[in-house]
């Protein structure tokens, strides 16, 4: 579990790829002070496990529904990433609670300065826009941030000079392509409501065998 925090931003130092799978080794100093063997660190929001370090790097692997599902397919060597170890249990939930797991990815549309801040609108995939909601959280590149405006596919989110300094969301373009986690409460109310996918509609459970019918027909209204 994460808190979309960023701790630092890695630089990607090799690639080897073979099919549809990738190993990353990543040049770090933080995210491998304390390191171990089969911890999880978040690359631009991906849980991925260390599968070796040293002081100075880690390698992790992606497997294809990573590759395919994530941005991080698009990464070259000296690529910047963002980077967040898992959350310790003694810590400041800083950020909002982040599973580390990609729904898919977004276009950036559009990028503008207002005064000390700038706003990103991105283009979500049709239906993830369904788990997205004014003021609510939402992880981009791993990034925790604060949903300033949502309409249709497309929302806005704003960022202060410290996210975009410590950051690699600060340095994107329009056109580039980021990493979407949506809120893990907002997709668990969604399966709980039997959300279809197809239709774009959910109905709600009631598990309890109480309708509007029956508190009529024993006067309740």
């Amino acid at each position: 579990m994460f808190t979309g925090i960023i701790e630092e931003i890695g630089k990607v130092k090799s690639i080897t790829k073979a099919g549809n799978t990738l190993r990353l080794v990543i040049a770090a100093k933080i995210v491998t002070k304390d390191a171990k063997l089969g911890d999880s660190i978040a690359v631009n929001g991906v849980c991925l496990t260390v599968t070796k370090f040293d002081s100075n790097s880690f390698a992790a692997d992606v497997m294809p529904v990573t590759f395919y599902a994530t941005n991080l397919s698009r990464l070259l060597a000296n690529s910047q990433v963002n980077l967040e170890r898992a959350m310790a249990a003694n810590g400041r939930f800083g950020g909002h609670m982040v599973s580390g797991h990609i729904d898919g990815t977004a276009k950036i549309v559009a990028i503008k300065t207002n005064e000390n801040a700038i706003i990103y609108t991105i283009e979500l995939a049709s239906g993830l826009e369904l788990f997205c909601v004014e003021k609510g959280s939402i992880a981009i590149d791993g990034t925790s941030l604060t949903i300033a405006a949502i309409s249709g596919t497309k929302l806005s989110v704003s960022l202060i000079p410290h996210t975009r300094k410590h950051s690699i969301l600060g340095f994107k373009k329009i056109g580039e392509l980021v990493n979407i986690e949506c809120d893990i409460m907002a997709k668990q109310h969604a399966k709980l409501s039997d959300y279809d996918s197809v239709s774009g509609s959910h109905k709600a459970h009631n598990s309890s065998g109480i309708t509007e019918g029956y508190l009529a027909e024993h006067g309740f209204i």
